[in-house]
């Protein structure tokens, strides 16, 4: 299964750039892809930025997220 987390462009060397979610950065491809800019919001798969997506969406992405890794690990301090 894969997961499509928006990774927030932060630096362009070439075709290749550096993508940042929530402090960890990574190196992303830009090959895919055309017209992103430091500062867009892509979804990267296997190494290559695959799509762009609008901010506030990947914003409220990124909250929904952190929102049910904090549900799951409230339900695996419980026991049953």
């Amino acid at each position: 299964m894969c997961l499509a987390v928006p990774s927030k462009i932060v630096e362009i060397k070439e075709s290749l750039a550096t993508v940042d979610v929530d402090g960890v950065r990574r190196e992303a491809s830009l090959l895919l892809l055309e017209d992103v800019s430091i500062g867009d919001y892509v979804i990267i798969h296997a190494g290559f930025a695959i799509s762009k997506v609008d901010e506030d969406v990947a914003r409220q992405a990124l909250v929904d997220m952190r929102n049910m890794l904090d549900a799951a690990g409230d339900m695996s301090d419980k026991t049953v």
